[in-house]
């Protein structure tokens, strides 16, 4: 277990995986403990994988003040890991709501960026879901034996404030290509340190306050084509806002492509680092 000071001198904790050059990667959730990306298909074996847990998040300490867990604050944590391992440069992968943090890291510190990798990302700045996208996504699923209780569980969250956890549960397998053994293994994993209920707000605070900034680093965005978690529209705009970036929509996964299509997802994500 590895810990250094955030920028604000909040114990953050990351770990190694592998060799080769750095790749480091940022959860989501927000508020995921970072051992859900386990691997990120086997990319490990051509990198070396840094899982970074943000702060509240996984290993990490809760910060004193929460408005400190803001994804636009939390990039300074990206620069301060950067200069922890005494890397000139990151190769950065930000999972959904990661990849805001992972943008926002390269508006602020361009220079310090080598390439961007954004898997399933919620939006440039935001979240930027297309509603009409996401119910058509789920509808095509109503032939699958579970789709009644999640459908029934869905309307339950669009009616009602807040999001209750039982409800969340109910409509996981929305999120997933395919709902099998595997899928559900991952998606309830007990070994991992759940979300703080007061992340989510704290992290979106100030969304969508200043305008998506274009990187001038090679960019490749991920996504999945059964995503019903949030859909390929975020994927779409971001590949828009950078210029130059690649769009790769995996057929038949959801918001975990590494765990649904692993073999394909680790060449994808390793050749174009390899060509960044």
């Amino acid at each position: 277990m590895t810990i250094f000071p955030g920028y604000d001198g909040t114990a953050l904790h990351y770990e190694q995986l592998g060799d080769g050059p750095a790749l480091l990667a940022v959860p989501g959730g927000p508020g995921m403990d970072a051992r859900y990306l386990g691997t990120l298909g086997g990319l490990d074996a051509r990198r070396r994988l840094i899982r970074f847990d943000p702060r509240g998040c996984g290993r990490s300490a809760a910060p004193a003040d929460r408005a400190s867990s803001a994804f636009g604050a939390q990039a300074a944590d990206l620069e301060a890991l950067r200069e922890h391992l005494g890397l000139d440069a990151l190769d950065l992968l930000g999972h959904s709501a990661g990849a805001l943090t992972v943008q926002r890291y390269a508006a602020e510190f361009p220079h310090r960026v080598r390439s961007l990798v954004l898997v399933t990302p919620v939006g440039r700045a935001a979240r930027e879901p297309d509603a009409a996208e996401l119910a058509a996504l789920r509808a095509a699923r109503s032939a699958e034996p579970w789709y009644p209780d999640a459908a029934a569980a869905d309307a339950l969250l669009a009616a009602g404030p807040g999001s209750d956890p039982e409800l969340v549960r109910r409509i996981t397998p929305f999120f997933w290509g395919s709902w099998n053994e595997t899928a559900r293994a991952e998606a309830f994993n007990p070994a991992l340190a759940p979300a703080a209920p007061w992340m989510r707000d704290a992290f979106y605070a100030g969304s969508g306050a200043g305008r998506p900034v274009p990187a001038s680093v090679p960019v490749l965005v991920v996504a999945g084509e059964r995503d019903g978690m949030i859909g390929t529209a975020p994927a779409r705009l971001a590949a828009d806002l950078h210029p130059g970036a690649r769009l790769a929509v995996l057929p038949g996964v959801g918001h975990r492509p590494w765990v649904e299509r692993p073999d394909e997802f680790a060449e994808l994500v390793g050749g174009f680092l390899d060509r960044a």
